[in-house]
């Protein structure tokens, strides 16, 4: 589901909607929520491996929208539920659930489908994670899935972090596999698609005011990766990726702020090689409230077998017609979301402590994707531009 997919893409910064993001199995979703990230002050020590005192609970709701030029598309409402509960001395257990109710327009460009036709899906999802404290370490194992009616997802994960005697450093590892399976209402597969991800990582506080963190993910994907409602879009039955994740969240001695930035490279062996880089400031805003706006950028060229359309021009809808089919190659796609372009986001996340148990929080981007804005070389030609909004509430209580 493309809404789904390009979700669980941007969403990546907000630690705390979980469920919302996705599924605990993937290693990638662990790696990229990096602890103390969304705190109001960068941790003087990197996380030292403890067991939770407190048990939280975490309610949120999100509305995403997209479109483009005089189409509005797929819109998702999302409610989620997540749990942290301490158990003893030395055990922790999470849990969250998230209901994907997604609706709208397919896009209207580079698909079978146009833009016209409506489409309906519900998605469930739950995961499950289980954590073992010991002095300086902790080990996790977790559970999750995922269910649409043309799409079904398994998940498992086990993921190991270790703190150094000063708890100025941390390590950690992970392997999650994950099963899919893929057997649209068309009935055009019943295919599936499996794969190993594996995460090396540490954090290392660089001073009392700098923390720093590099997270090297792999993944090898194995079965059917092709979108079986495009009409012309046959991929490799292989997928490798890597991505390296660099952050550093820097807090200064004379005014109340945290600059929070990051750089992610991304490749995988379709030929896609991307650039996202992120920048966010948390301000306090008395004792009470914090404000943190936040501005990133991405930049991507496209797959090796991403075909540009066809230079003529539809003179109804004034967009240029599909690629040339003659062309001969056992792989292509049209899928914009392979293709060179480049997109910025930009939002902000308001932060209310109504009481020592309770909190509150507001969250609003917007996505905005162009051929033209890739840097580095020429986007994909022929695309029409992509927005996309993000609205989320959220209520949370520890207990």
């Amino acid at each position: 589901m493309a809404a789904t997919e390009l979700h669980v893409e941007l969403d990546r910064s907000d630690a705390a909607p979980r469920a919302v993001r996705g599924l605990a199995g993937s290693i990638v979703a662990a790696a990229l929520a990096l602890p103390g990230v969304i705190a109001a002050v960068v941790p003087a020590t990197a996380m030292a491996e403890q067991a939770p005192e407190q048990g939280v609970v975490a309610l949120k709701y999100l509305n995403y929208r997209e479109s483009q030029p005089g189409l509005k598309r797929i819109a998702v409402d999302a409610p989620s539920l997540y749990l942290l509960a301490p158990i003893g001395a030395h055990w922790s257990l999470e849990g969250s659930a998230v209901h994907d109710d997604v609706s709208g327009a397919s896009p209207r460009y580079y698909a079978d489908v146009s833009g016209a036709s409506v489409m309906h899906d519900k998605r469930n999802a739950g995961d499950l994670k289980v954590t073992r404290y010991f002095e300086r370490s902790a080990l996790g194992l977790a559970a999750s899935v995922s269910n649409e009616h043309d799409y079904r997802s398994r998940a498992l994960s086990v993921d190991a972090r270790f703190s150094s005697a000063d708890n100025n450093t941390s390590w950690n590892t992970g392997l999650g596999f994950t099963n899919d399976r893929i057997d649209p209402v068309n009935r055009k597969v019943n295919e599936k698609r499996r794969t190993t991800d594996l995460l090396l990582g540490v954090t290392q506080a660089w001073s009392a005011q700098d923390l720093v963190q590099a997270n090297l993910t792999l993944g090898f994907g194995r079965g059917y990766f092709s979108d079986p409602y495009k009409m012309y879009d046959e991929r490799p039955r292989k997928r490798n990726t890597g991505a390296l994740l660099l952050r550093w969240n820097h807090r200064g001695e004379n005014w109340p702020g945290t600059l929070r930035s990051s750089y992610r490279l991304y490749q995988d062996s379709f030929g896609v090689r991307a650039h996202t880089t992120e920048a966010a400031w948390v301000q306090p805003l008395g004792s009470a409230f914090t404000l943190t706006p936040l501005l990133r950028y991405h930049t991507q060229r496209a797959a090796s077998f991403y075909y540009d359309p066809s230079s003529a021009i539809n003179p109804v809808t004034g967009l240029p017609f599909y690629p040339d089919q003659e062309v001969s190659t056992r792989y292509n796609t049209n899928d914009q979301r392979l293709s060179a372009f480049g997109a910025l986001t930009w939002g902000a996340r308001l932060d209310w402590k109504i009481s020592p148990r309770w909190s509150a929080d507001l969250k609003f981007e917007r996505y905005e994707q162009r051929s033209g804005w890739r840097l580095g070389g020429d986007g994909s030609p022929g695309i029409a531009p992509f927005t996309a909004n993000w609205l989320q509430v959220g209520l949370s209580s520890t207990f």
